[in-house]
């Protein structure tokens, strides 16, 4: 029953109902259900599937309200860049880059370059899984074609099928990008090679 529809049967106030519901944690219909099991997964190879993402990063012109804490000294009109991530499915090995856009000419060349990476270490990519965002369409598609790397999507509204990739963004945003303070956008793309290399060979990595 909706806190509607318990209010009238107990003849109480509306927003007592919802008040009570809330407080106990039930305050949505959905939230009697019990959650869905997560299910984990992991390539049994490396190079079996490579996880691709993209994330929009504010330009940094100066220290920003992350740092200094005051919402009214933010720079306006600086722009964005993008970081553009891959990670293997079964070893977890990463690969980014800061490009200017996430266009569909500037993924293509992101994936090649990874593949290229990927092959110095010894990994022969053979699928890659995206998301449905407009720089994978039909032309990155081709592009994996070339490389002889079938291209999957994941369900649309449903991140979580991509996760390690998402995964790889949040890490990169809190020990990367807003881990410290930056003068320049330059800055901060010059320290992520560094951080890269330090995430591959030395940082623990829990689902490993």
């Amino acid at each position: 029953m909706t806190a509607a529809k318990i209010a009238a049967a107990l003849q109480l106030a509306r927003s007592t109902v919802a008040r009570l519901l809330q407080r106990n944690g039930i305050g949505r219909l959905a939230l009697l259900e019990p959650r869905p099991e997560p299910r984990l997964y992991e390539w049994p190879q490396p190079g079996d599937m490579l996880h691709v993402d993209v994330k929009k990063l504010a330009r940094i012109a100066r220290p920003g309200h992350r740092i200094h804490g005051q919402q009214g000294q933010k720079a306006k009109g600086v722009g964005w860049e993008y970081v553009h991530v891959a990670i293997d499915d079964h070893t977890r090995l990463a690969y980014a880059e800061v490009l200017r856009n996430e266009k569909r000419p500037t993924a293509v060349g992101f994936l090649r370059r990874a593949h290229a990476w990927y092959a110095h270490q010894g990994i022969i990519i053979q699928r890659v899984l995206s998301d449905n965002g407009a720089c994978y369409k039909s032309g990155f598609t081709d592009a994996c074609a070339q490389l002889g790397i079938w291209h999957l999507r994941t369900r649309p509204y449903t991140p979580r099928t991509n996760g390690k990739a998402e995964r790889l963004i949040q890490t990169l945003l809190r020990e990367w990008a807003y881990a410290r303070c930056y003068p320049k956008s330059r800055h901060r793309t010059a320290a992520l090679l560094p951080y890269l290399r330090y995430y591959n060979r030395k940082r623990p990595h829990a689902g490993c």
